[in-house]
């Protein structure tokens, strides 16, 4: 009994859409400790970046599970027409019970990660509010809000998220998900941008163009990707009052107006190896610091397969609101997570 209740609560929090944040967090960490902006000099592995990581990559897991339970809390009019085989609808998990689940997610996902911080700190248990080590650096920083800015700006990220996933389906913050516009802007931003930036600032700092160049590249995919789903659903999400983007603007014209998110993005990846950063003119290095090679090659390759995606959807856009899983979906998402891996290797390689 007790095995099945808990395969369900797994199953309430859509395991598959896990995998992206997880990489994503990963991916980003990676990406700061092989960049011009690594704090350690000599680039060292040690366990605590290690342990850093696999924490920061099981709160990602952590806080988009919360983000799928709280969604399917205020969706449960609309899963009961799109999809009433769902924990709520199906009457396998009670909405009471839902809610607990997702605070003790989101708790567990946030509160950890105050403890996050970078080199110099060693150890997150002594260090709960600035590392001793870093207090000679404060008249740098300014204030003790940019100290706290400096040493634990995952902390904030993650709050950040938080409070977007809330405002995607809460009345209370907006319920964003009823606009087509407001909805792709509230995932984009927590899945896309702001996920790629914790990963970073695991390792590096936050206050570097880097890290958000590289949460744009997948801001910008995700705020045309992230409707991807919304044909199949058109049916419920009418019903429930959220006018998508297929619904707002017609399959064929939202077809049209999320097809640029495939490719336009990865071709930032390539022009970030190429172009020198602009915020830091003295330090004479390019926007992305990875090996810029392989940059080049990661993003002329995703690029020709957001081209193939894109022909996918075009040429026949109805099909997107006939077929429960269009292929689009299924390329969004390795799209997404191989960019992530192949991030991590540019910035492995010297």
């Amino acid at each position: 009994m007790f095995s099945l209740k808990l395969r369900q609560f797994v199953t309430f929090t859509r395991p598959f859409t896990l995998l992206p944040p997880t990489f994503g967090v990963i991916s980003g960490a990676i990406c700061a400790w092989g960049s011009y902006w690594n704090p350690d000099p000599g680039h060292t592995v040690t366990l605590h970046v290690m342990l850093t990581v696999v924490l920061g990559s099981l709160c990602a897991a952590l806080l988009n599970a919360a983000s799928n339970v709280i969604n399917q809390i205020y969706d449960l009019e609309i899963d009961r027409v799109n999809k009433p085989e769902r924990m709520i609808p199906s009457g396998q998990i009670s909405v009471h019970a839902s809610w607990v689940y997702t605070w003790v997610l989101y708790a567990a996902a946030v509160i950890p990660t105050w403890f996050v911080v970078i080199f110099p700190a060693t150890s997150w248990l002594d260090r709960l509010l600035v590392p001793e080590g870093a207090r000679a650096s404060l008249a740098g920083v300014g204030s003790w809000s940019g100290a706290l800015l400096t040493w634990h700006a995952c902390f904030f990220i993650y709050i950040a998220g938080m409070i977007f996933t809330f405002a995607y389906s809460a009345p209370v913050l907006g319920r964003t998900k009823r606009h087509a516009i407001g909805a792709n802007l509230t995932i984009a931003i927590p899945r896309g941008m702001l996920l790629k930036v914790a990963g970073w600032c695991m390792v590096g700092p936050v206050l570097a163009a880097e890290p958000w160049f590289l949460g744009l590249i997948f801001g910008l995919f995700l705020l045309g990707a992230a409707s991807t789903k919304d044909f199949s659903d058109m049916e419920g999400d009418r019903q429930g009052g959220c006018y998508t983007l297929p619904i707002r603007f017609g399959v064929r014209r939202a077809a049209w107006m999320m097809a640029p998110s495939f490719v336009i993005p990865w071709l930032l990846i390539p022009l970030g190896a190429l172009m020198a950063d602009p915020f830091d003119a003295g330090g004479g290095h390019t926007i992305l610091t990875g090996n810029s090679t392989a940059l080049i090659i990661l993003g002329l390759l995703l690029t020709s397969w957001g081209l193939y995606t894109v022909w996918l959807i075009l040429r026949d856009p109805d099909a997107m609101a006939t077929t429960e899983n269009h292929p689009s979906w299924t390329h969004m998402y390795l799209m997404m997570m191989t960019a992530q891996i192949g991030l991590a290797v540019a910035y492995l390689i010297p």
